[in-house]
């Protein structure tokens, strides 16, 4: 079984962003319903926060809602945004994430959430943004081109109040106008498919990447997930050098 020693025998990733594909897919080769495959997901998505916990992981970055999404029926984003509020609402109530002091970041236009959703994320970034020990960040109505966007329109912003010169804007200005401001991310999981879907185009410039097509979310066993971590820890970064 995995545990913490053995992260710190492995190089295990500083961040960690998964894109969990797969859930209706896993559902309809079942016969049920595409919730079931949602709730399958969610299941898996708290096992994965264990594992990263016991391997010494300290961001996760999880793909739960992309822009896109929306274009779903009208009933399954429902779905997906009662399931979106409860889990910001366990992980409120959550006395484990107070005391392991896990911070919670929401990625996404909030605006184009349902009300009730938008308050309940809001709330939950605002009981968490003192933590320090690890990071959860959940892109929930996140797009990467309309990450970009709004960090040059914040820029632009600043440029025509003046507080900020056109010609000192770099790299870092722009990291910081992104919807929260994190460090790059080191290795990106995407389970049942094979690209990226316009998921932190400028976080993962030069992340590692690992496709298991061959597995839908639900089906993510802690084997796998420790198999991906330990040719994570084999690979030499170059970083472009």
């Amino acid at each position: 079984m995995a545990n913490e020693k053995q992260g710190r025998q492995m190089n295990v990733p500083r961040h960690l962003a998964i894109i969990p594909d797969g859930n209706r897919r896993w559902a309809k080769a079942r016969g049920l319903p595409a919730f079931k495959g949602h709730e399958a997901g969610l299941k898996k998505f708290k096992e994965i926060l264990e594992w990263c916990k016991e391997l010494g992981i300290k961001i996760l970055t999880l793909y739960t809602f992309s822009t896109e999404n929306f274009s779903r029926s009208k009933e399954e984003v429902a779905f997906l945004m009662k399931m979106i509020k409860g889990t910001l609402q366990d992980f409120i109530n959550d006395k484990n994430v107070h005391k392991g002091r896990v911070r919670l970041n929401v990625l996404g236009d909030l605006n184009m959430l349902p009300e009730d959703v938008k308050k309940i994320a809001i709330k939950a970034k605002e009981a968490t943004k003192g933590y320090d020990a690890y990071t959860l960040n959940l892109a929930i109505a996140y797009g990467g081109r309309q990450e970009i966007v709004h960090a040059a329109k914040e820029i632009a912003k600043l440029v025509k109040a003046g507080r900020l010169d056109m010609e000192n804007i770099d790299e870092s200005i722009l990291s910081k106008n992104l919807y929260a401001e994190l460090p790059d991310v080191d290795l990106i999981i995407r389970t049942s498919e094979q690209r990226l879907s316009g998921f932190l185009p400028w976080q993962s410039a030069y992340a590692e990447i690992v496709f298991l097509k061959d597995k839908m979310f639900p089906e993510l066993t802690k084997e796998d997930f420790v198999g991906v971590i330990r040719e994570y820890s084999k690979r030499e970064r170059r970083f472009g050098k």
